[in-house]
């Protein structure tokens, strides 16, 4: 098939590589504009641009799908369907009425649940048992299209964003090469039964408050690794924990109860939590031990409490 692909992050290579391995003539690759990164804030390509420009495809930056001009280089392109992942841009009507089969999205989760901008961060939180990939047929609203074909993973106690992320990607690569191999397809209208909405990750959510029960924080901890990261407060110094287990504690929550080389054991709110790798403010992710060794800790001591 002729295609159009739009993405940008590692997610959407992932896929942009499958289609290209399976035959596919991707004509155009549509990716957000290069970013500054990196302390010293130097311009840089999005996986996808990288991958694009890896395969000889010619890539198209526009700040917008809206602009009559950016709107005539896609269809030019006379597509049979435009192919997207985590893009990051709105398609107007008119973009997603150009491609034969119109415009198809790889959204990762299991439609109706988890619409929106951060669907894996927020099946963790949620303690959902399980996520998926949605091959959907895009129309105007937010996620609101007919499913073409789905997959579901099961999500395991240990899993953590970035880990959940892994898996839907080469779910999502498998199951969209799958769908251009079987269009056209019958979709399934989506149920409105079961609708949820995952909003974009905001970074004053990655706080740890300790007075919540330890299950809701340990979750939050696998949500937010490896972006943004937990965060919690200790002597006035920011301290990222990226990874923690549930123990049996009781004390005022925050508390330090016990230093030990496995871990540091925190009392919350119902429960406790033993954090087993660290990240002091400019260092290093750490294993617990490792954390110890440069920063002392003694028991007693107490991770201050969100306002």
């Amino acid at each position: 098939m002729k295609l159009i692909f739009a993405g940008t992050p590692d997610f959407a290579a992932l896929s942009l590589n499958a289609i290209l391995a399976a035959g596919h003539r991707v004509e155009l690759v549509l990716t957000q504009p290069d970013r500054p990164s990196g302390r010293g804030m130097t311009l840089r390509s999005s996986p996808v641009k990288e991958a694009a420009e890896a395969s000889g495809i010619d890539v198209f930056q526009p700040l917008t799908l809206k602009d009559p001009a950016a709107q005539e280089r896609v269809r030019a392109v006379q597509a049979d369907a435009m192919i997207v992942a985590a893009y990051g841009l709105i398609l107007p009507q008119a973009v997603l009425d150009m491609p034969r089969f119109g415009c198809i999205n790889i959204h990762a989760s299991l439609l109706p649940r988890w619409r929106g901008a951060a669907p894996i961060q927020r099946a963790i939180l949620a303690g959902d048992a399980e996520s998926g990939v949605c091959i959907m047929q895009m129309d105007a609203g937010l996620d609101t299209g007919p499913v073409l074909l789905s997959g579901r993973v099961p999500i395991s106690a240990e899993d953590t964003a970035g880990t959940l992320h892994d898996k839907l990607a080469e779910l999502g690569a498998r199951l969209v090469v799958d769908t251009l191999a079987k269009l056209p397809i019958d979709a399934v209208p989506q149920s409105e039964d079961g609708l949820t909405y995952a909003a974009k990750i905001d970074k004053a959510e990655a706080q740890l408050d300790w007075r919540l029960p330890a299950v809701q924080l340990e979750r939050q901890i696998r949500a937010f690794n490896p972006f943004p990261g937990a965060l919690g407060s200790l002597d006035g110094v920011a301290v990222k924990v990226w990874r923690a287990e549930m123990v049996a504690a009781a004390a005022t929550p925050g508390t330090i109860l016990s230093v030990e080389r496995k871990g540091i054991i925190v009392a919350c709110g119902d429960g406790g939590l033993r954090l087993t790798e660290l990240q002091k403010a400019g260092g290093k992710r750490l294993p617990a031990a490792q954390f110890l060794a440069g920063n002392p800790i003694a028991p007693g001591a107490v991770f201050t409490l969100p306002s």
